[in-house]
């Protein structure tokens, strides 16, 4: 019997990819997005069921899931990929869009989770695969909300793996950094747009773009690349918990994980204490 995934955001970038590529693998997709007109591409293949799904939607969560069940009878995997990025200094991110960000980079995946965990434990098997990032291993400057989300999903998922090895439900965390083919910078940049920062942080801030600029200028993963570390994850037949997806954040991983805390943080105000 083939196996069924539910991914959330493919529209574009990861979700997108990921849902291709387990289609071209033979597992049957649902591929969930906030607007299904986006999805014309998938919806012309056979074993892809495209629907609606938004994360800060309750009522669309279960409607997509009863379509899934409906379509193809059981899903064995689930992949929360829907997520984006609120960038700028603490000072300026409104208490609205900081909600917002929450709403769609944590409680969504808990939503969704909780919408899919009933049916898992029924099958006594089932598989959640969240999406990540660097910015939930180290923590950078300008990023203070997406990194608060994305170490809120880390510790949920960590604490969720323990408890759901007792269902035969195995959890896993994908660590993207930065990649090329995808449109989440677009909307992370018209959403830090949106917000001036005070004029004391001029100083800071240009020190800051200098730095992201040499980082941007080193990204070497495509979306495709990132999905394949998905594709992987759900299928290595492992409890491995956490996957590095892209070289770019290798340094600062390790920094984070296999240093001591004082060589850590002094290595990430060389890099990031800029203005003073």
């Amino acid at each position: 019997m083939k196996k069924t995934v539910l991914i959330t955001g493919t529209s574009t970038g990861f979700g997108r990819s990921a849902a291709l590529l387990f289609a071209r693998e033979g597992w049957n997709v649902i591929a969930t997005m906030r607007s299904p007109d986006a999805g014309d591409e998938l919806a012309r293949l056979d074993n892809v069921l495209v629907t609606r799904l938004d994360v800060q939607d309750r009522g669309s969560i279960e409607q997509a899931l009863a379509a899934g069940l409906a379509r193809f009878g059981r899903i064995d995997a689930l992949v929360n990929n829907a997520g984006f990025g609120l960038f700028g200094v603490f000072e300026s991110l409104s208490r609205e869009k900081l909600q917002e960000q929450f709403d769609v980079n944590v409680f969504g995946v808990m939503d969704v989770t909780r919408a899919v965990l009933p049916h898992f434990r029924k099958q006594r098997s089932g598989l959640v695969i969240n999406i990540s990032s660097g910015a939930g291993v180290f923590a950078l400057p300008m990023s203070s909300a997406y990194c608060a989300s994305k170490f809120a999903l880390e510790g949920f998922s960590e604490a969720l793996s323990y408890e759901l090895a007792s269902q035969n439900i195995v959890v896993k965390i994908v660590e993207p950094g930065g990649v090329l083919s995808t449109d989440f910078g677009k909307r992370s940049g018209a959403e830090a747009s949106r917000a001036a920062p005070p004029e004391d942080y001029a100083k800071f801030l240009a020190g800051a773009e200098t730095v992201f600029a040499g980082l941007r200028a080193g990204r070497l993963a495509t979306s495709e690349e990132v999905a394949e570390v998905i594709f992987r994850a759900a299928t290595d037949g492992t409890d491995q918990l956490r996957y590095v997806a892209t070289k770019d954040i290798e340094p600062l991983v390790k920094a984070r994980r296999e240093t001591s805390e004082p060589e850590y943080i002094a290595f990430m105000r060389s890099r990031f204490m800029f203005g003073r």
